[in-house]
């Protein structure tokens, strides 16, 4: 770990990183890749020290209200978050100016700040993200080592149902030979229906590769799954965009178990409502729904 003093904190669609690297160990992730041009090594974590001073900054700069969103490249909510609390303090001066924030997670580390999230929830609003992989515990502590379990941000989900906090669930990726799977896909909507969930984000059956990740992938391969790597390699070659065989079939599926719970899956939609900071009496009305 190590801290820097950045330059500026929002980007242009009013996103933000607190932290760059990750100490979750992903086997799939994307954030390793070389196009991302991480100048250190992606466990020695980049700590935005100043990002408060940034935020408190640039939202009291802001002539309009709207949604802060991150968790998009770095999760808020890795082991270091635990010591120095940097994203419980951007919170705090989010709900502090009145703003609105989507945040993304695979670490039930986040009901450390329900307080502050139903507070933003209660003025502005507030909508929680989660990633979920394979509905398999044991295949999860593979897929995702140093992470919160299925069953565990499951439960965290259930949490935020209880007090009223609107989620989406990210489900990906889907690692062909692995968990791409009509008993995995099941075992997750099933989790994504108990917990009431707003949306589900699906991109396909599949996962994306390139040059950074896709080494970190095969070498887990190689460790958990002797003989993958090579069968991947003959399939796809270097393809960025993985797909499995059965993805028309899972994602068939997929629509038709979330349009009879109504659950959202049109991801337009869903993009729409992480970045849409709504009127007041426009959300009094609608978390009346919720």
């Amino acid at each position: 770990m190590h801290f820097v003093d950045a330059k500026g904190i929002l980007s242009a669609k009013n996103g933000m990183n607190l932290y760059r690297g990750c100490t979750h160990g992903c086997i799939y992730c994307d954030s390793r890749s070389k196009c991302y041009q991480m100048d250190h090594a992606f466990e020695d974590i980049e700590v935005k020290q100043n990002a408060p001073e940034l935020l408190e900054k640039a939202l009291r700069s802001k002539r309009k209200k709207c949604m802060i969103g991150t968790g998009a490249m770095c999760d808020p909510y890795m082991h270091c978050e635990e010591e120095l609390g940097l994203t419980r303090k951007c919170l705090e001066i989010i709900e502090r100016y009145g703003f609105g924030v989507a945040i993304q997670t695979k670490s039930d580390r986040i009901l450390r700040d329900l307080d502050l999230l139903k507070r933003i929830n209660g003025k502005a609003k507030c909508v929680v993200q989660m990633t979920l992989t394979t509905y398999d515990e044991e295949l999860c502590r593979i897929l995702e080592p140093e992470v919160s379990t299925t069953r565990e941000r499951f439960e965290a989900l259930q949490v935020f149902r209880d007090n009223g906090i609107p989620t989406v669930v990210w489900m990906s990726p889907f690692l062909p030979f692995i968990n791409a799977t009509k008993e995995n896909l099941e075992g997750i909507l099933d989790y994504c229906i108990r917990a009431e969930v707003y949306g589900i984000i699906c991109f396909g059956i599949g996962l994306t590769l390139r040059e950074g990740n896709r080494e970190y992938f095969y070498r887990a391969l190689d460790r958990h799954f002797p003989g993958l790597k090579e069968v991947y390699q003959r399939k796809y070659g270097y393809a960025y965009e993985i797909a499995s065989d059965k993805n028309r079939e899972l994602m068939k599926l997929f629509r038709s178990i979330c349009r009879e719970h109504g659950i959202i899956s049109d991801k337009e939609l869903l993009f729409e409502y992480l970045h849409t900071f709504p009127e007041k009496e426009t959300y009094e009305q609608l978390s009346l729904f919720m």
